[in-house]
C-alpha cells in the first residue's frame, strides 16, 4: 500500500502511468476497458497504473483531488469486468491510498507479458470484440493490423507450441474426464430451520379454532427443537416473516454445508512436454450455470467459538477468480511460470462444487483456455462432468 502511495505522489504521466481526475463508475465503464487495454499494451517494462483523483493542471502542477468511498464498493465491480471482456487474462487491483490527507484511488495493472490484449466480446458498438488498444505517451491509439501483426510476431519467436501442453483434472494420472457425487440439499440448514417454522405454521393454523394453539405448538416446538431451546409465542404471519430472512440467517452455514461439508474439491493439472517452460500462465474456465450446479464464488468462512469468521487475506487470495453469468460460469486463475516434465496444479486453493440431485445422469462440458507469454497460441479444449448420485 505504501509503495502504491508513493508512486501516486511521485509519478509523472507517461506510457505507463495515467492520471485520472474523477473515478469512472457506471457510466464510463466502455473508458474504463478501453484505457485498461491501452496501458496493458503499452510499450514498458513492469506495472502499469492509472491513478484515480489526481490531475495535472496547465502549469504543471500536480492536483489531488478525493475519492468517495463508493467507488471501492464493487459497484462495477472493475476487477470482474476486465476478467470478463479482456483477453489474454490481466492482473489488476484497485486499491485507496492517501496523498496529502485525502483518500484516491490506484489501478495497478500486473506486468503485462502476453501482449496483444484485446476485447474478448463486445461491450458495445464502438467496443467491439478484437478491438486493441495502446497508450502512446498520454493518450489511447486504436491498434492496427500492422501493430498487431508485429506484437504477434514477436510473442510467435521463442514459443511453445500449444500441443505440448495437456491439461486435464488432477488424479493419479491427468484425465479429461470426472465423475462427481450429488448430495441432498434437503439437509441445508436453511432448508432444516425451514422446514420446522413450517411445521409450526401448520400446527397454530390447524388448531387455532380449537383453543389449545398455543399447548400444542409448545409441545411441537419442544420435539423440534428440544427442551435447551424456550419457547417464544410467535404468531403464523411473524412465523412466515422468519421464513422470509432464513436463507439471509443461515448463509454462513449453508456455504460451510455446500463447500466444506458436502462439497468437492476440483483441481486442474496442466502437463507441460515442451522443451522449455511456460512462462507467465494463467488459466480460465467457462461452464453453463445451473440452479443445481454450486460454485464458491469465494472460500467460506469458518467455524470458530460458535460464530464463523473469515479466512486469512492470503488464503481467500490463493482461490480461483469466479465470476457468473446469465448463462454460464467464468473462471480464471493465474498460475505462474509452469516446469517442463512436472504436471502443475492450477489452483493454489481448489475449486470448491456441490452438485444438487437435479443434475443425476447429466453431463457438463467445461471449456478452458491456457494462456502464457511464451505460448505459441493458447492451449484450448473441453473436460467433461459427469453427475450421480
Amino acid at each position: 500500500m505504501n509503495d502504491l502511495a508513493n508512486i501516486a505522489r511521485s509519478a509523472t504521466p507517461g506510457d505507463g502511468v495515467q492520471f485520472q481526475k474523477q473515478p469512472y463508475g457506471p457510466k464510463a465503464v466502455e473508458s474504463f476497458l478501453r484505457d485498461v487495454l491501452a496501458m496493458a499494451n503499452a510499450s514498458v517494462d513492469g506495472p502499469r497504473y492509472i491513478i484515480i483523483g489526481t490531475e495535472i493542471d496547465s502549469r504543471g502542477r500536480k492536483r489531488v483531488h478525493p475519492v468517495s468511498e463508493k467507488d471501492f464498493s464493487g459497484k462495477p465491480a472493475y476487477e470482474a469486468l476486465v476478467n470478463d471482456y479482456i483477453e489474454p487474462p490481466l492482473r489488476l487491483r484497485h486499491k485507496p491510498v492517501s496523498v496529502e490527507g485525502k483518500q484516491i484511488g490506484v489501478f495497478e495493472i500486473g506486468d503485462c507479458q502476453d501482449r496483444p490484449y484485446m476485447m474478448r466480446i463486445d461491450y458495445s458498438e464502438t467496443l467491439r470484440r478484437g478491438d486493441a488498444y495502446m497508450r502512446l505517451n498520454d493518450t489511447a491509439i486504436k491498434m492496427g493490423r500492422r501493430q498487431l501483426q508485429s506484437l504477434f510476431e514477436r510473442k510467435f519467436q521463442d514459443s511453445v507450441p500449444a500441443q505440448n501442453i495437456e491439461v486435464g483434472f488432477a488424479g493419479e494420472i491427468s484425465h479429461k474426464t470426472l465423475t462427481l457425487p450429488s448430495c441432498d440439499l434437503s439437509q441445508l440448514p436453511s432448508a432444516l430451520a425451514a422446514g420446522k417454522l413450517e411445521q409450526l405454521v401448520k400446527i397454530q393454523m390447524d388448531t387455532k379454532d380449537s383453543g389449545s394453539s398455543t399447548v400444542m405448538a409448545r409441545l411441537v416446538h419442544a420435539r423440534l427443537y428440544g427442551s435447551d431451546d424456550p419457547y417464544v409465542s410467535r404468531t403464523p404471519d411473524e412465523l412466515m416473516q422468519e421464513m422470509e430472512q432464513i436463507r439471509h440467517k443461515y448463509r454462513n452455514d449453508d456455504r460451510h454445508f455446500l463447500f466444506e461439508t458436502k462439497g468437492e474439491e476440483i483441481q486442474i493439472v496442466v502437463c507441460n512436454r515442451g522443451e522449455e517452460p511456460i512462462v507467465n500462465a494463467s488459466i480460465a474456465l467457462v461452464l453453463p450455470k445451473d440452479n443445481e450446479l454450486y460454485i464458491a464464488d469465494r472460500l467460506p468462512k469458518v467455524p470458530h467459538n460458535e460464530k464463523y469468521v473469515a479466512r486469512p487475506a492470503a488464503e481467500l487470495a490463493s482461490y480461483p477468480s469466479v465470476s457468473l453469468h446469465k448463462k454460464s460460469i467464468h473462471i480464471t486463475k493465474k498460475i505462474g511460470d509452469i516446469p517442463v516434465d512436472k504436471p502443475t496444479e492450477a489452483f493454489a486453493s481448489p475449486l470448491r462444487i456441490c452438485v444438487g440431485p437435479g443434475l443425476v445422469g447429466r453431463r457438463f462440458g467445461i471449456r478452458y483456455a491456457l494462456h502464457g507469454q511464451n505460448l505459441r497460441s493458447p492451449v484450448t479444449g473441453t473436460l467433461r462432468v459427469n453427475f450421480t448420485k
